[in-house]
Order: C-alpha cells, then sequence, then structure tokens
C-alpha cells in the first residue's frame, strides 16, 4: 500500500485527498498535514471566543460559478448542494459586480465545510499543527521532516501550501527543481491583505439590510459582510457576527506591522462607514500574507512535478487561479500525476 502525504487542508488538498481515495479506494494511505490547528486553509470559518455569538468566515466569503464551469465541474457543486454543504446565495449584496450569467453559492455552515465535506470523503488520517520544514529522497520515498515531532517517510508527497513556503523548505526540494521551475514559482504574487472579525452579543441588532456590501470609496475597507445574512443561517439565540476584508493596498502597506497595531485602523475606518455599531464581545484579526493569486505559476497549468519517482507534486490556486473552480483544476491536475505514479 503507497503511503501519501499531503501538506495543506485547504480546499485543494482536501479535493485532491478526496479523489485520491475514491479512485484508488484501499490501496492507498493518505495522509494530510496542516500546519493550523483546523482544516480550511484561506476556506477557514472562526469561531467566537464567547458561545453565545456566531462564527465568521475570514477568509473566502462565497462561491461564483461561471455557465463554463457550471457545466464542466457540474459533479462538484451537484455534490456539495445534495449534501446541503452549498446553497444559493439568497442575501442582498451591494456592489457586487456579476458577470454572465454566474451563480453565487453560500455556505450555511460556513466556507470550512466545503473543505470538511471533502476531507470527510477521504478517510484521510488528518493532522493539525505539524509544519513541514523539509523534505530528503531516501531512495525510493520521501522523508519529511516538521518543526515538532519525528519525520515520517512517504511513497509520494503533495505539495499544496502558498508557494513562497514551498520554496523555503529545506532538504533536497530546492536540488530537484530545475532552473526554469524555481523561476517560474519565484514569480508567482499574492495579493495581501487583513480581516477582521467582530462578535455581537445575542441581543446586538445590526439596522441596515444588507448580507454584504463592497466598499469602493475607501483606502482601507473594500468589503463587509454580516455572516448569518450572507450565509442565508438564521441563528436564533446568537449574536451577529460581522466581517470586514481590507483593501490590497492597504495590506500591502502595513503587512510587516502586528495585527494587533493594524486593527484599531480598521476599527476607526469601519465606525466611519458604519456609525453607531453595537460594542462586540470579542474581535478577531487575521493576517493574510499570502491571500488571493494575482500572478500564477506561468505555462504550468494545474501542477508541477519536481520528481516523478518518488513523487513529488506542487499543486494549489497558484497553478491555476483563486477560486473554487481553480482548486479544482489543480486538484484533479494532480490527481492525474498521482495515478500515473502509483
Amino acid at each position: 500500500m503507497s503511503r501519501v502525504l499531503i501538506v495543506g487542508a485547504g480546499l485543494t488538498g482536501s479535493l485532491c485527498a478526496c479523489l485520491l481515495r475514491r479512485e484508488l479506494q484501499s490501496k492507498v494511505q493518505i495522509v494530510v498535514w496542516d500546519k493550523a490547528r483546523g482544516s480550511g486553509g484561506r476556506m477557514s470559518t472562526s469561531r467566537s471566543p464567547d458561545p453565545s455569538s456566531h462564527s465568521a468566515d475570514l477568509g473566502a466569503q462565497y462561491i461564483t460559478a461561471t455557465p463554463a464551469y457550471a457545466q464542466s465541474h457540474h459533479s462538484f457543486y451537484s455534490e456539495l448542494l445534495s449534501a446541503g454543504v452549498l446553497q444559493p446565495l439568497l442575501g442582498q449584496v451591494e456592489g457586487l459586480k456579476q458577470k454572465d450569467d454566474s451563480k453565487n453559492y453560500t455556505t450555511p455552515l460556513g466556507m470550512c465545510s466545503v473543505v470538511k465535506h471533502f476531507l470527510s470523503e477521504s478517510g484521510a488520517d488528518l493532522f493539525f499543527e505539524c509544519h513541514v520544514t523539509g523534505l530528503y529522497r531516501r531512495g525510493a520515498s520521501w522523508e519529511v521532516q516538521r518543526k515538532v515531532g519525528d519525520s515520517e517517510t512517504f511513497d509520494a508527497v503533495v505539495l499544496t501550501m502558498p508557494v513562497p513556503q514551498i520554496l523555503q523548505l529545506q532538504g533536497d526540494v530546492g536540488h530537484f527543481l530545475s532552473l526554469h521551475q524555481k523561476q517560474q514559482l519565484e514569480r508567482v504574487v499574492y495579493s495581501s491583505r487583513f480581516a477582521l472579525a467582530l462578535f455581537f452579543p445575542p441581543d446586538a441588532v445590526l439596522s441596515f439590510s444588507w448580507a454584504a456590501r463592497y466598499i469602493t470609496d475607501n483606502s482601507c475597507i473594500c468589503y463587509i459582510a454580516v455572516d448569518a445574512r450572507k450565509r442565508n443561517a438564521d441563528a436564533p439565540g446568537f449574536g451577529p457576527s460581522l466581517v470586514i476584508h481590507t483593501s490590497v493596498p492597504f495590506g500591502l502597506e502595513h503587512l510587516e506591522r502586528d495585527k494587533e497595531d493594524v486593527q484599531p485602523i480598521i476599527l476607526q475606518e469601519l465606525h466611519k462607514l458604519l456609525p453607531g455599531l453595537p460594542q462586540p464581545i470579542s474581535i478577531k484579526c487575521q493576517k493574510w500574507r499570502y491571500s488571493q493569486v494575482l500572478t500564477s505559476v506561468q505555462d504550468c497549468p494545474g501542477h508541477m512535478t519536481v520528481l516523478d519517482r518518488p513523487l513529488l507534486v506542487c499543486g494549489g490556486d497558484a497553478f491555476s487561479h483563486s477560486n473554487f473552480d481553480g482548486c479544482v483544476e489543480s486538484a484533479l491536475s494532480v490527481l492525474s500525476a498521482l495515478k500515473a505514479s502509483l
């Protein structure tokens, strides 16, 4: 039985694990490591420290399906809709620029529920707080080292973390990357942004009617959402939560500052936009150093094979584009490489 390690429990990693299980079933042991304390990656959902408040999506907000992808990825949309993981987005989104006949979907249980669905289907052995630091070729296997805990050996490794983190790995990855591949990876550019979640008590009332709103005339804030409304999820007995995303220029300007120092600036701008907000019971600030991919890996659709045997392959939205369908495309591409190898 082949042991396959997938590094990263985000959308690409979870879907890759699910597809690999469905294709090879009991012929493979699938292990997923993530350095975070939970799954989701940039589709993570944060819980309030106070259980009386609604959770909040600090990363991806909803899923948009173009007509072309709704057709080519129909099986994935159909599966998630049938399972109740996805629902049509019904709430009012002010300033949304809708293209052609695209459809928007939301997640009643939060964006992380998409990732959790595919992880559950995969039957993978899932380990959190496993921060991979280096990969070393050992004959027909890879020895994978992590920051805490013993190293382990695998027959194939899939890296789905952001490209700069791949380039920082110690060991043999750099030796097997060709000069051209290194140049391709080094040209990848991500946007950066901060996200804020304000958690309110159950008696708090947010007087505006919209579920989400795009802001075009503020240098700091570009998007605000009332999470329960955006998810079509009435939450009686729970306090509302408000999600704020900063603009890309603001994120870039303040990227190297501590998020504790940036949070008051964002809150000051928020109160200008929404005066009279109730007092939150807690606030969470997230710095997304690697948010959306602005420049993807060129001439390398879906994945990059670093070594055929033992297989080392890189995937993720940097090899396609930063949305649900981009991650699906990458996972399908990585699956083809795994099937050919295993």
